[in-house]
């Protein structure tokens, strides 16, 4: 006897290789399993099948690189890191907390009554899960427990501009390198503008107390920030900005004279060319007489040379014609350079500047960019709002704008009517045409030009507009298209009386007619109606080479049944013979009652007397079936005649007379039957 364990022998090896095969497939697909498994991330290794149980995220760059559908699926987040910036008011019930690990940094979002004492350094163990944010991925719903205290993260990387702008820098913590053009101080933060290569980026920072920030303008410095978006409603991105952790996280690269107004001082003439490139990186010093002044916007001043515009934040007030001391970064604005960020000191009194009488030509010259003007024209707009004032002017071939800041047009708005000739005074701002200064040598090509006022006295009416208006026109022609639209919607009212009486006269000439043409019990054909179209038939005929057939037919015995059953019996049998006819002939032949019981139908077009014969038993034997009227059988037949003709036997009247003397030859042969036409007929004198 054969034992099991032979399976495994040598001999039996056709069993023993199918086995062995398949434990090494099992192998190799769970090792293939595992590596796959292992060579992607824990998020998404979660995604693929969504009843599986949501890993948890233990460091910062997992957690914040997930996509929107993932964030939202609320990961577990537990990880440790350092505080690289807190800001407890950054909104009225919200905290911004940026935290750094050994992989990167993601923000955490602190709710009202969950906000804590750090500061930068703090050495956090956050417990959440994962949020949308605002713009990227977040730990929400926090849990927050300081563990310890450390050095901020050392040497981040250099961003640029460029890259910041991009977004992919989210929330990181970065180095950037620039020059501080400007510090405003807020109650709690303050904000630094730094020039970068490629653009400006604002540094915002919680306030420390006895800082001394305004020593940064005008240095280059390297600040250490978490990146951060500005965005839109719909989480765009339109911005970037800097959270920075403090003033310890600026380093001055490059210091400055603290005193701006020590500088030397640069003919405006001079600024921008090429022995003062190298400079323009820092702040200058100019001088000279105020032109213009909107506080906390523009300063305008004039010195020997020519005139430029400033850009500041300052609001102290100074008059026309004071001679000043203005320190600011050169930047360009139209065909002239301009200063940014600029602040200025008073030095003297002085005379105001005299504006120079211009054409709209020769204000588009760029030698009158940034100077004192005067200049006349027509104004056909104007726009009075919170903003400010833009009036709108022509003069000769071009049309130009002349504005006046927020809050200065108020009463003399309604003064400057539409039409109205204005003598407008300002600083002379003139646009270019970009694409063809760029070519050719490239010298400045203006395009346009507005004017900046100063006060509403700066608009003097020279002239006023005529009574004819665009405006009084426009009330004119509404008045004129008012009365034409009523003049038109009582025509429109008159036609469609006189189309509603024509409509009327129309249905009763319809109805007197249908009453004349058709008999008014049966709805048939009247005798005239049949006379018309037989003579059309008649004519048809002839004219195509064929036949027609007329019959002619009475009920049997009429008075009988009038006798018998009443005179309603009688018009019952009238009408269910007019509708039996109908049915019995088709839809081109015309059945008309001639008079009394007596019926006539017109085939028109007959090609075979056999098929008028077909037609006529077809006729008899419909309309002798009884007919019932008020529950009584009433019996019934009719007698019928036909005459034949074709094209050359055709006649009207021969026609009549040859069917009524078929007709009197059926009621001679009994009733209830048809007779064709014959001559004996006629010669027999019937009909």
């Amino acid at each position: 006897m054969e034992s099991t364990t032979g399976l495994c022998r040598d001999d039996k090896g056709k069993v023993r290789l199918p086995f062995l095969l398949g434990l090494f497939a099992i192998v190799f697909a769970v090792i293939l399993s595992a590596s796959s498994l292992y060579a992607r991330p824990a998020a998404l290794q979660s995604i693929t099948n969504s009843s599986e149980k949501l890993p948890t995220l233990t460091t910062a760059r997992p957690a914040h690189n997930l996509t929107s559908g993932e964030a939202a699926r609320a990961y577990p987040v537990h990880l440790r890191g350092v505080v690289t910036y807190y800001d407890p008011r950054i909104g009225s019930k919200r905290a911004a907390l940026f935290v750094h690990d050994s992989t990167g940094t993601i923000y955490v979002e602190l709710a009202e009554g969950t906000l804590g004492d750090f500061f930068p350094g703090t050495l956090l163990d956050v417990r959440g899960v994962s949020g949308t944010g605002e713009f990227a991925p977040i730990v929400a719903k926090p849990q927050v427990k300081v563990i310890g205290h450390s050095d901020l993260p050392a040497n981040p990387p250099r961003k640029s501009f460029t890259r910041l702008l991009t977004g992919a820098e989210d929330g990181q913590w970065i180095e950037a390198e620039g020059l501080i053009h400007s510090v405003a101080e807020y109650e709690h933060n303050v904000s630094l503008q730094m020039a970068m290569e490629g653009g400006t980026v604002t540094i915002v920072m919680v306030k420390e107390a006895g800082a001394r920030y305004s020593g940064l303008v005008d240095a280059k410095v390297r600040v250490h920030a978490n990146a951060a978006p500005t965005f839109n409603s719909g989480r765009q991105m339109i911005g970037v900005r800097l959270m920075c952790p403090g003033i310890s996280a600026i380093t001055v690269v490059e210091a400055v004279s603290g005193d701006p107004f020590k500088l030397p001082t640069i003919p405006i003439d001079r600024l921008s060319r090429w022995d003062q490139v190298d400079a323009s990186l820092h702040r200058i010093r100019l001088h000279g007489k105020v032109t213009l002044q909107w506080p906390g916007s523009s300063l305008c001043i004039r010195d020997a040379t020519r005139g430029i515009c400033t850009q500041t934040a300052q609001d102290t007030p100074v008059a026309l014609g004071d001679e000043v001391d203005v320190a600011g970064f050169t930047g360009i604005s139209g065909s002239a350079p301009i200063l940014r960020d600029a602040v200025f000191r008073s030095v003297a009194a002085g005379s105001a500047v005299a504006a120079e009488p211009v054409t709209a030509e020769q204000a588009l010259l760029d030698k009158h960019d940034s100077e004192l003007i005067q200049i006349d024209g027509r104004l056909i707009g104007k726009d009075v709002g919170d903003s400010g004032t833009t009036l709108l002017l022509t003069a000769g071939k071009n049309i130009f704008t002349a504005i006046l800041p927020k809050g200065q047009a108020a009463p003399q708005a309604n003064a400057w009517e539409i039409g109205s000739v204005l003598r407008v005074t300002g600083i002379c701002s003139v646009g270019l045409d970009a694409q063809r200064s760029a070519i050719g040598e490239g010298v400045a090509v203006p395009k346009s030009f507005r004017v900046l006022m100063r006060f509403p006295q700066d608009a003097l009416i020279l002239q006023r507009p005529s009574w004819w208006t665009v405006d009084h026109a426009f009330v004119l022609l509404f008045v004129m298209l008012i009365g034409t639209l009523l003049v038109l919607a009582w025509v429109v009212v008159l036609r469609k009386r006189v189309e509603a009486q024509t409509h009327l006269l129309r249905e009763s000439e319809e109805r007197f007619r249908q009453m004349a043409m058709h008999d008014a019990l049966t709805g048939l054909a009247t005798r005239s109606l049949l006379q018309d179209r037989l003579d059309i038939a008649v004519e048809s005929v002839r004219r195509r080479k064929t036949g027609l057939a007329l019959f002619m037919l009475d009920v049997d015995k009429f008075k009988h049944v009038n006798d018998r059953y009443g005179h309603q019996a009688g018009d019952e049998v009238l009408r269910v013979t007019a509708c039996r006819l109908l049915e019995a002939v088709r839809k081109s032949d015309t059945v008309a009652r001639f008079g009394g019981d007596e019926f006539v139908v017109l085939l028109p077009d007959i090609s075979e007397p056999q098929a008028a014969e077909k037609i006529a038993a077809n006729i008899v034997q419909k309309l002798g079936v009884p007919i019932l009227f008020k529950e009584r059988l009433v019996p019934v037949s009719v007698s019928l005649g036909i005459c034949i003709a074709f094209a050359a036997e055709l006649d009207a009247d021969t026609l009549m007379r040859n069917a009524d003397a078929a007709l009197y030859h059926a009621k001679a042969h009994g009733r209830n039957c048809y007779q064709v036409f014959t001559p004996d007929m006629a010669s027999d004198g019937i009909g």
